[in-house]
């Protein structure tokens, strides 16, 4: 194998690329939730306890984990299909209008009768996120609903540029499902993007891109990152052990780093934006990252692409998305 070379970026990616996002379509496999916002403000302690009353101004209701992915997609002007599994329950049917209103079929969100709906509620008041609790059903799959999921996927494949896997650790992304799945996306030629989960990480062989964040890469290299000389030699480990293209390590405050199976390894530093909440920006980056390869953008020019559009979306509050319009802004402003 040759050896790592470190090489500094590119000069930024034309925003013209992104014309050609709306002419893709993207085919989203992974754990459907909603993320449910309390919000509100603090002025006082409770009596009861030594924790803050929040008295509560709003609440909303977004897509979130694989539904987020394919808000992002569709907010990026590309087409998406979504597939995944929700409980036979008022959310999922809540989750069901959110999708079909952005223009998505939802008949590959299968209902699993004996399961629920994940929500993750976050409590937020002054800005602050006081509290978040889960309600969620992370059991793998009967052997019924994966056989649909994967026959679903195997229809869909065709028509698709680019397969993106979603995996919050939710029961939906197993062994036996990506060995039905993955094969007959590489035979296709399609662009397989990852956004992993630690304890699936040999799982996720031979696709084009996976995407582990600073945390997820340390926990599948076996021992902490310190030094940028760890982020390399953390890279490569997983580079070589999934047989991958292409690693792409994203690094909060530090940006990314991309490793590629040529020995290139690329450092792309965060966008100077102000970081609000980080929530879901792993969503976008997936997205973002998908519609860019399915363009025939390069591996580095994708990876910058995703990461202008990680930076515009953590200085929105809650789980958000990125518009065209704006990653192109961001993107001419860098230019200039």
């Amino acid at each position: 194998m040759m050896r790592d070379r470190m090489e500094r970026p590119a000069p930024v990616p034309s925003p013209g690329l992104l014309t050609g996002f709306a002419r893709r379509r993207i085919l989203v496999l992974g754990d459907v939730m909603a993320d449910e916002y309390i919000w509100g403000t603090v002025s006082r302690i409770s009596p009861e306890a030594p924790v803050p009353i929040v008295e509560v101004t709003d609440e909303s209701i977004r897509l979130g984990g694989a539904a987020n992915v394919v808000a992002n997609i569709r907010a990026l002007g590309g087409q998406a299909d979504l597939i995944g599994v929700v409980g036979a329950d008022a959310m999922a049917e809540r989750l069901i209008h959110e999708v079909e209103q952005l223009g998505i079929k939802s008949n590959g969100m299968v209902v699993d009768r004996s399961g629920k709906t994940t929500i993750k509620t976050r409590v937020v008041a002054g800005g602050q996120h006081v509290v978040r609790f889960d309600r969620e059903c992370a059991e793998e799959l009967t052997d019924e609903v994966r056989g649909k999921i994967a026959a679903v996927v195997r229809e869909r494949l065709p028509s698709s540029d680019a397969l993106v896997i979603s995996d919050y650790g939710k029961g939906v992304i197993t062994r036996q499902l990506l060995q039905e799945v993955l094969p007959p996306a590489r035979a296709r030629g399609v662009v397989i993007v990852v956004d992993p989960k630690i304890n699936h990480f040999d799982l996720y062989r031979e696709v084009t891109v996976l995407t582990p964040n600073h945390r997820e890469a340390a926990a599948a290299w076996g021992r902490p990152i310190r030094s940028e000389a760890d982020v390399i030699a953390a890279g490569r480990h997983l580079l070589e052990a999934l047989g991958a293209q292409a690693v792409l390590i994203t690094r909060g405050e530090k940006g990314m780093s991309l490793f590629e199976a040529t020995g290139r390894v690329t450092h792309i530093p965060a966008v100077g934006i102000e970081v609000f909440d980080v929530t879901g920006a792993g969503d976008t980056v997936v997205a973002t990252l998908a519609l860019a390869l399915a363009s025939q953008a390069s591996m580095v020019e994708a990876a910058q692409i995703a990461n202008h559009a990680a930076g515009i979306v953590v200085g929105k509050r809650g789980t958000a998305t990125v518009s065209v319009a704006e990653l192109r802004r961001g993107l001419q402003c860098t230019e200039d």
